[in-house]
């Protein structure tokens, strides 16, 4: 098996080259005897062509959390790997997942680890996930290895979870604005125009504006459908747009009271995950260049990718996190500086991991209190817009009659 790994030579230099072993425990400790300090090991991927065509197939969190702790409790039970996966194969009734448990289990039947069973099945299996399950065959502690990862996808489930429950207030208030309005379009907006043609009445521009609408919308419904879809679409192929997508992974984390959220979320996203990687026994570049893959903010990824360079160099990471408190609290910095100098990254990281998803949860209960308002000033104009629009025709008609 190859390997793909970056060392420190006794000299001071860099060496980046490819290593042959048994797996990755032989690689480590053979290289270790040869150069001072080993930066990143990795398998050396084949990149064979993988086309995953259940496009319309998913395996949700909570069932991958449910999997994670259920293996890891029989195999502490001293039940075997193969029989475990047998039998989470009988339990869920998830079939998509169904079959992908069927497909490790006979790789593991076959004779491979179970890290590259899960390996088959990147789309599911997170890289962060992977990765520790293989540190821990390797260390041989594999039901620690196991709890990590399901204590991590669950505190990354339950953040997640309680930020979408603090969208949801606001979400259904304009979702329910929009239906209105659309319906008012549709149906009332109708019965006034005719009263305003029928009196003949001269109308204001925002009366006339509101009356094409109405018009247009209750006149050409497919129309209308069919320019929502292509708006939706548009604006979904623009996000996608990486210029886009980087303007917004600007202004995301810089938008009041939001801001913040986000930026104490990407914290203990980061934290929480290198603190499970480094436990694990990864290497501290590889942990790095994993947690890449879990932040989703281009910004953040650059931080984390030098980062990487400035520890493979012989750098700190704490002062990488000092050089960005625009994106990293200062508390991070300070609380990994001290976990480099006293041998304690990783619990220090978990700790200021579980002191930032507090920070969020309890802020995430107090964002609907923030929102409110800017949601009564918003329905206030748009309610105040209709009623000036299609009532003041009428008090003009009454005082001209007056």
């Amino acid at each position: 098996m190859k390997f793909n790994f970056k060392a420190k030579s006794k000299e001071g230099g860099i060496v980046s080259s490819v290593f042959e072993a048994g797996n990755q425990a032989e690689a480590l400790a053979s290289l270790k005897q040869t150069y001072e300090t080993v930066l990143f090991i990795e398998p050396k991927s084949n990149h064979s062509l993988n086309i995953n065509i259940n496009f319309f197939s998913s395996v949700k969190m909570k069932e991958k959390i449910m999997f994670t702790k259920n293996i890891a409790g029989m195999l502490e039970a001293g039940i075997a790997i193969s029989r475990a996966l047998q039998i989470l194969q009988k339990q869920t009734t998830n079939k998509y997942f169904k079959k992908i448990i069927a497909d490790i289990e006979d790789a593991v039947a076959r004779g491979s680890s179970f890290s590259d069973g899960l390996a088959k099945h990147r789309d599911v299996f997170p890289q962060l996930f992977i990765s520790i399950v293989r540190a821990g065959e390797e260390s041989g502690g594999m039901v620690q290895a196991l709890r990590e990862v399901g204590s991590n996808l669950e505190k990354s489930y339950n953040l997640n979870k309680k930020i979408k429950g603090a969208m949801m207030y606001p979400s259904v208030i304009l979702g329910a604005i929009v239906v209105i309005g659309v319906l008012m379009m549709i149906y009332v907006v109708p019965t006034l125009t005719k009263t305003f043609k029928d009196l003949g009445t001269e109308l204001p521009a925002t009366t006339k504006l509101v009356i094409f609408v109405s018009d247009f919308m209750a006149g050409n419904p497919l129309l209308v459908l069919l320019i929502l879809v292509g708006v939706v679409g548009a604006g979904y192929m623009v996000l996608k747009i990486k210029k886009t997508k980087r303007m917004l992974d600007w202004l995301i984390p810089r938008l009041p009271a939001i801001g913040t959220i986000v930026r104490e979320t990407y914290t203990a996203r980061t934290a929480r995950t290198l603190s499970s990687l480094i436990l694990a026994g990864i290497d501290i570049t590889r942990a790095i260049a994993i947690t890449k893959d879990v932040v989703q903010n281009t910004y953040y990824k650059d931080v984390l990718e030098n980062a990487k360079v400035v520890v493979e160099k012989g750098g700190t990471l704490s002062s990488v996190f000092k050089d960005n408190l625009k994106l990293y609290p200062i508390m991070l910095g300070e609380m990994v500086e001290v976990g480099e100098e006293t041998g304690k990254l990783s619990t220090m990281l978990a700790d200021i991991a579980g002191f930032y998803e507090t920070e969020v949860d309890n802020k995430t209960k107090n964002l609907s209190t923030i929102i409110e308002p800017v949601l009564m000033i918003f329905i206030g104009i748009a309610v105040g817009f209709f009623a000036v629009s299609m009532l003041s025709p009428m008090y003009s008609l009454m005082d001209s009659i007056g």
